[in-house]
């Protein structure tokens, strides 16, 4: 029997890499019975991470989908990765869930990724509920934890305090009901007194949490000021109302490796997080909106695309209005064109199980091989047009070249992370016009890498990764005029351009202008652009190390032509020639790409990553510090950042994360220049 809509839970689990998110949501499912044994990270064992660069590595690299039963009704989850390096579409992926359990560690607890995936997670206004995970560790720290959520910005409602007996973590104390729940064998929990030491604490902490929940609704507020009391069910209908109105986070504790403390998040998530009937309309293109209404006009969005080795592409769907069945034909959005779904699956990690009754909104299903769907597509009916509002997906910060192997391969390798680019929108492919290297550019040097050993794998390609050539570019100071003089004798028509230019530089970023200055005829107007071209043509091919000459003004004022011998080639050539002699008669200059670094950090690494910056030749413009992590604003040339990644790892404990965006061009110091002009003068001997 289908679960009614009003009971039905569509949620993802958020959080930062090592918190135990994948652990948290394999004990859920555990839990519920939809799987019969308690995967482990470490081991490789779990449900949802079953890639084997996930199983390789001990961590999420895509996000997972699976549906379990709770008290018969049917939720689904999504498990996004909290690595920076994967994280890129996690914008467009809130957009197909209701609300999100966000866990913290409780030995590290609120680290600076954190603070931007909440920010995320608040701008998409999905409630929340929090869960602290590894109470069970040996500096496990629920209190730190919670201080940090001031950091978020968070009106935290703490519902269980963790109940240790020395190293162990044995129960949690339920601050409303005033009980304990004392984990058994296998994570079973069976309710106790609250252990005298505990006592006064969850005392108190249930005078705030009342006054709290109070807070939220003007009509509790009253009674509770009149009567100075709550019922059982006046916390709980006010507690989820403030939930659902992003007014409070309520807070509850577990340990998903020891399966402790899963069957109170399986509840909370029932209670407190909305169905999708609680949920406001969805914010389609030029304002429209369409509302979760199962009796509604269908509407399902594409919020990500999987690569499956049997069914070939799947396309994950959230319904988000309307109810339809496999034998579904809807128009896709950007498209205009009509796509049948076929069978609807449901997913449970790499496990696809045929979903036989007809879905209403909310539900997560995967569809095998669309014609022509792609991530961020919205299908829904002919005749009800509707396009889900796409979010701005961020920068890519990082971009490395690609080559094959073998000589000669070029094509094959294009090819084939041209097909990986349908499954990660993260990912941008393209080739290099100054270097006809192929360029691929991604949110980090860990997602490149494991990016090209996926189509290593997928496509039996070798791809050799190599770091891209940094865009220099060349520019000039000084004014000069010069001869350009072409005249080439061979038997019958010869060629013949002449012409005389003043070139200048200009200011840094004004470009390349051109100049007609001829009077009187000496050249004739149908010669003059061969002129431009030649000139522009000379500067693309550069002067010092083969990079591209900028910021630049060319005057042409004089020459000469013959009637039968001149043409546009000779005057093309004639410019070139005039060009390369001014190059060599002004002081031409190397410059290098400045970028605007911005760096989010543990305040306590702040000096060290400071420190970095400066020996990277950056220029610190300002720092922010707030809630124990800081911002770092930075000038910083390209060439010395591109392999930062790892870098700040390293630094950061994993905890720090950037942004990186193109800022200006500057004149490179000369070392800098001098090692540049060498290694192109190599290569160029080398062809």
């Amino acid at each position: 029997m289908p679960t009614p809509l009003e009971m039905q839970r569509t949620f993802a689990i958020v959080g930062t890499g090592g918190c135990g998110k994948t652990s948290l949501a394999e004990m859920l499912l555990y839990k519920a019975g939809a799987v019969n044994r308690l995967g482990a990270v470490e081991d490789g064992t779990t449900c949802l991470d079953y890639e084997p660069e996930e199983t390789r590595r001990r961590g999420s690299v895509q996000p997972s989908c699976a549906t379990y039963l709770w008290n018969k009704n049917r939720h689904f989850l999504l498990d996004i990765p909290g690595d920076g390096n994967f994280t890129g579409d996690m914008e467009c992926l809130l957009k197909g869930v209701d609300s999100v359990v966000f866990v913290l560690d409780a030995v590290d607890g609120v680290r600076p990724l954190a603070k931007k995936f909440w920010n995320l997670v608040r701008a998409a206004g999905l409630p929340s509920i929090i869960v602290v995970n590894k109470v069970d560790r040996d500096r496990a720290d629920f209190q730190m934890a919670l201080d940090g959520l001031s950091g978020l910005n968070v009106k935290p409602v703490v519902l269980q305090l963790p109940i240790r007996q020395g190293e162990s973590f044995v129960g949690v104390a339920d601050v409303l009901t005033g009980k304990a729940r004392m984990f058994g064998e296998n994570g079973a929990a069976a309710e106790a007194e609250i252990p005298a030491a505990l006592a006064d604490d969850v005392s108190l902490l249930r005078d705030v949490t009342i006054e709290n929940i109070a807070e939220s609704d003007e009509e509790l507020m009253e009674k509770y000021l009149e009567e100075g009391i709550l019922s059982e069910d006046d916390l709980k209908t006010g507690l989820r109302s403030g939930v659902l109105k992003g007014e409070l986070t309520p807070v509850l504790a577990c340990s998903a490796l020891e399966n402790k403390g899963g069957e109170s998040v399986l509840a909370a998530i029932e209670a407190l997080l909305p169905s999708p009937l609680d949920r406001p309309p969805f914010a389609g293109r030029d304002g429209a909106e369409r509302a979760a209404d199962p009796d509604g006009p269908v509407a399902c969005f594409v919020f990500k695309t999987l690569a499956d080795p049997f069914s070939g592409q799947l396309s994950l769907l959230r319904i988000l209005s309307g109810t339809i069945n496999g034998d579904a034909t809807l128009k896709n959005s950007r498209t205009e064109e009509n796509e049948r779904l076929g069978n609807l699956l449901y997913i449970q990690g790499k496990t696809q199980t045929p979903c036989k009754e007809p879905i209403g909104p909310g539900a997560i299903v995967a569809v095998a091989k669309l014609k022509n769907t792609r991530t961020g597509d919205t299908l829904c009916d002919e005749k009800a047009p509707f396009a889900l509002q796409m979010p701005t997906l961020p920068p890519q910060l990082i971009t490395y070249a690609l080559a094959p192997k073998e000589k000669g391969e070029e094509d094959k390798v294009y090819a084939a992370m041209q097909r990986l680019l349908d499954e990660d929108i993260t990912l941008r492919l393209g080739r290099d016009e100054e270097t006809g290297d192929i360029l691929l550019s991604g949110m980090g040097q860990l997602h490149i890498e494991l990016s090209v050993e996926k189509a290593k794998r997928r496509f039996k390609v070798d791809i050799v990764l190599k770091t891209p050539k940094v865009p220099y570019r060349e520019t000039v100071r000084g004014k000069c005029q010069v001869q350009g003089r072409h005249k080439k004798q061979s038997g019958g028509r010869g060629q013949f351009g002449d012409c005389w230019i003043e070139m200048e530089g200009l200011p840094r970023g004004s470009g390349y202008v051109f100049e007609d200055a001829i009077v009187g005829g000496v050249i004739p107007r149908q010669y003059v652009p061969a002129i431009d071209k030649g000139v522009q043509e000379a500067a693309a091919r550069g002067f010092l190390a083969g990079c591209q000459v900028v910021d630049f003004r060319v005057k042409v004022y004089d020459g000469s032509y013959h009637t039968v011998d001149s043409s546009e080639m000779a005057f093309k050539v004639a410019g070139s020639i005039a060009f390369k002699k001014a190059m060599e008669g002004l002081k031409p200059v190397l410059l290098e790409p400045i970028v605007l670094l911005t760096v989010s950090v543990p305040d306590e690494s702040m000096g060290d990553v400071i420190g970095d910056l400066s020996s990277r030749r950056g220029k610190v413009l300002g720092s922010d510090s707030q809630g124990g992590s800081t911002e770092i604003k930075a000038h910083v040339p390209m060439s010395e950042v591109l392999r930062y990644a790892p870098d700040l790892r390293s630094m950061t404990g994993g905890q720090g994360f950037f942004t990186m965006e193109f800022a200006h061009y500057e004149e490179a110091p000369q070392p800098v220049a001098e090692k540049v002009i060498a290694e192109h003068q190599k290569h160029k001997a080398a062809e």
